[in-house]
């Protein structure tokens, strides 16, 4: 032994005792006072079903602590400038370490916004060309497409010393294209869809959707402007009437004493409508642009956004339009072959970056790929890369199911990534699904035994052995592997795809058969969306329900969201003899009190808000008069507070009986939804509860082809089985359905199977199976072959 060293070990550290993140009491939601420990610097996984409380417990309690407890370590000044958080309902919370939050929101779908601008891949570019780019066109900022160039000259008075007026120019040179503003493409209004000529804007000429006539902002500012005749129909309007009408540059005027902009109606239309991301829109207002806009490819910059001068230097041939339309992977390449000296550590950056992108499997991207067009798994990755080289440790990652749209082969690498951040000293923290992803786990925590109500309790806690041993529904269904069908549904048609070249598709001709389930998959980014959304014929009777976001605020519920709630007003209203209105807590029959919220806020400056149960209607929403109104012995809040089961029978039989919202309410149910309250805000549903939402909502739609974008998306292992029966019931019932799919189970129930790949990006877009699934295990040709024999044992 050395001299001076002891023979004993020494005594644990006091700072090393607090290993553990202690939760008690917490309550957010439907959590009933749930209290767990959860060890640090170790991957521990959250299971249980759809609407369990898992979200409500790692996201709304332990992140959301974290995060409000940084904040509050700013100045006053800036806490002015964050959003509040509100403490979470929660007795105890202890052992918090900084929290970074990796979830599933939709990337900013700002039309400028690209996955570059998104990752500072774009920023660090932008250098690379101002320094080594020939001819040398100026800084940064002139190879940025939301940049414009910006010129000036007048007098300027300089106050040192005698005062001197000098002449002064100013020059900043930036990258937008002036034709299409940095967007990539021009469009082309259609005035006859934006108003009818042949009526006066008193008459209510405008067709535009959300313009009342009496809106103060949008109608009344044309009518009452001064600048035209609010009383002659459009199609009179003088030539300066005509002009001030659709193009006058922004003036102040006075409607009802009080200052407005006046701006014509072109530019008004580009600003509030075409600004936003199409894909962001709501249905009905992109259903209004697709018909009276036309985009196409700006003439002058060719898409890039970028001007002539941008586009003009070079670096060993390749501009940095080139750069950003390159795979990410081919673009990681060419970087590395760049050996300049003097960008020496910007390259190292830069490389690091790119490869990070293909490390966590999104090199088949590309950096001039717009963010709004991202999938939900996509999105998640991209917010990923920043944290992969990160020299922060003891911190605490949160992940929101990180393999969504990850075919198996992918989940091993994600896997890797996950535990990778686990080794470097840091907690991490996952909801998640998959058993792929489960059996990793230090640490599993299964929430349970059902969703909503139901829910909300710690049903397991320990490690993954244990939760297949614990009889829990996630430890029974852990281990459970769909098998191959014995005959599969014959034929009834084929929908014809020809030559279809979208994004990354090399000129595919597929058949997809009618009267079948479907099941289309692939690797990530192999074109599985670009053929199926891309490219399907027009006319078809296609019902596409996708990954986009429910919209929806408080007021909203699932009763609102799927139309339900009129055929119950319709019915109170009957019933009582009174108007329908009255039983809408967004209109006549709200509680003066709380305006139909329910709740009241309390706005506490830089502090969080607190939100108090209004006492005038105790958090009913209506008026006390509208609760007189009965119909079947239910007052409209107790008919909102029942669950999808309770209201189903309800409406289906007796007094109340009401056809139209059964059917509403049976469609709900068949989706797994029959535990949720009517009533319910859409903000406090989970994901998958979402996801089901939606489906319900469209399978009312007429058409006889289904198209479901990953529909297991937050789905649980139990949930799926109830998700293929419903699949297989909207195949017996007549209809076509077509599934973009990763999850094996929905795989081995298809009939028909299209592979796509073999890789991602420009290795994938062609077909390189079509069959059976029984075909595509026996022939294991593919990697989807050898992942599904794997999954059903063969």
């Amino acid at each position: 032994m050395p001299p001076g060293t002891d023979a004993q070990s020494p005594a644990p550290h006091d700072a090393d005792s607090h290993d553990l993140i202690r939760v008690h009491g917490a309550r957010e939601n439907n959590l009933k006072d749930v209290s767990i420990e959860l060890p640090k610097r170790r991957l521990t996984v959250f299971t249980g079903v759809s609407g369990s409380g898992k979200s409500s417990l790692v996201f709304s309690t332990i992140a959301a602590e974290s995060q409000r407890l940084i904040n509050e370590t700013y100045s006053t000044f800036v806490q002015g400038f964050m959003p509040t958080l509100a403490r979470p309902e929660v007795d105890v919370l202890e052992g918090l370490t900084t929290a970074i939050i990796v979830d599933q929101q939709r990337m900013g779908a700002n039309i400028r916004s690209t996955v570059g601008t998104a990752t500072d891949a774009n920023a660090m570019l932008r250098i690379l060309f101002s320094r080594l780019g020939q001819p040398h066109i100026g800084s940064p900022n002139a190879f940025s497409f939301n940049v414009p160039t910006v010129r000036a000259s007048g007098a300027i008075t300089v106050e040192r010393g005698a005062r001197k007026t000098e002449k002064a120019t100013f020059t900043r040179v930036g990258g937008m294209c002036t034709r299409c503003e940095g967007q990539g493409a021009v469009s082309d209004i259609d005035l006859t869809q934006l108003y009818d000529d042949s009526k006066s804007l008193s008459e209510g000429a405008f067709t535009i959707p959300g313009w009342k006539s009496d809106s103060f902002w949008t109608v009344r500012v044309y009518a009452e402007s001064g600048l035209v005749d609010p009383d002659k129909p459009i199609s009179k309007f003088t030539e300066k009437e005509m002009h001030d009408f659709l193009y006058k540059e922004p003036v102040k005027v006075k409607v009802d004493g009080v200052n407005l902009t006046y701006e014509g109606l072109i530019p008004k239309i580009q600003k509030s409508f075409l600004s936003k991301d199409r894909e962001a829109m709501q249905p009905h207002i992109r259903a209004f642009v697709d018909r009276a806009v036309t985009f196409t490819t700006c003439p002058e910059c060719d898409g890039t956004r970028l001007s002539e001068a941008a586009r003009s230097s070079r670096i060993a041939g390749i501009g940095i339009a080139d750069a950003c339309a390159m795979q990410i992977s081919d673009l990681a390449g060419w970087v590395r072959d760049l050996d300049e000296p003097s960008v020496a550590p910007l390259l190292a950056s830069l490389r690091h970056t790119l490869d990070s992108f293909v490390e966590i499997g999104l090199g088949y991207l590309s950096l001039d790929r717009s963010s709004g067009t991202l999938s939900g798994g996509e999105a998640q990755r991209v917010k990923m890369i920043r944290h992969l080289g990160s020299s922060l440790t003891d911190v605490t990652y949160v992940f929101d199911e990180p393999t969504v749209g990850l075919h198996p082969h992918d989940i091993q690498r994600m896997n890797d990534l996950l535990l990778r951040l686990r080794d470097k000293g840091n907690t991490v923290l996952v909801v998640e699904h998959k058993p792929e992803a489960i059996v990793i786990a230090d640490h599993v925590v299964d929430l349970g035994p059902g969703a909503g109500t139901a829910g909300g309790t710690v049903c397991f806690e320990g490690t993954v052995e244990g939760l297949r041993a614990s009889g829990t529904i996630t430890g029974r269904h852990l281990d459970d592997r769909a098998a191959l069908k014995e005959t599969v549904r014959k034929p009834t048609g084929t929908l014809e795809i020809r030559g279809a070249a979208t994004h990354n598709l090399r000129d595919v001709d597929v058949d997809i058969p009618l009267g079948v389930l479907t099941v289309v998959t692939g690797v990530a980014g192999s074109g599985k969306s670009s053929l199926v959304h891309g490219s399907l014929p027009a006319g078809a009777g296609v019902v596409s329900i996708d990954q986009g976001a429910i919209r929806g605020s408080r007021r909203s519920n699932p009763a609102t969201y799927t139309g339900l709630l009129d055929p119950i007003r319709k019915a109170f209203a009957k019933a009582n003899g009174v108007k329908p209105a009255l039983f809408s807590a967004n209109s006549e029959g709200a509680c003066p009190g709380c305006n139909g919220a329910g709740v009241i806020y309390t706005d506490l400056g830089m502090m969080a808000g607190v939100s108090t149960t209004c006492e005038d209607c105790e958090g009913k929403r209506f008026q006390a008069s509208v609760l007189d109104h009965h119909l079947g012995g239910r007052d409209i809040s107790e008919v909102l507070a029942m669950s999808v089961v309770e209201a189903e029978e309800f409406f289906g039989a007796g007094e109340a009986r009401t056809p139209a919202a059964h059917a509403v309410l049976v469609r709900l149910a068949d989706v797994g939804l029959g535990y949720l309250s009517l009533g319910q805000p859409l903000t406090t549903l989970s994901g998958g509860e979402r996801q089901r939402l939606k489906l319900a909502t469209h399978m009312a739609e007429k058409g006889g082809v289904y198209v479901l974008d990953e529909p297991t998306t937050g789905l649980h292992l139990a949930d799926v089985e109830q998700l293929l029966g419903l699949l297989d019931r909207l195949v017996d019932s007549g209809k076509s359905v077509i599934v973009i799919e990763h999850h094996q189970a929905v795989m081995a129930h298809a009939d028909w199977i299209i592979d796509l790949g073999p890789g991602a990006g420009h290795d994938g877009g062609r077909i390189v199976f079509e069959g059976t699934p029984a075909d595509l295990v026996a022939a294991r040709s593919t990697l989807t072959g050898e992942h599904l024999a794997a999954y059903v044992g063969a």
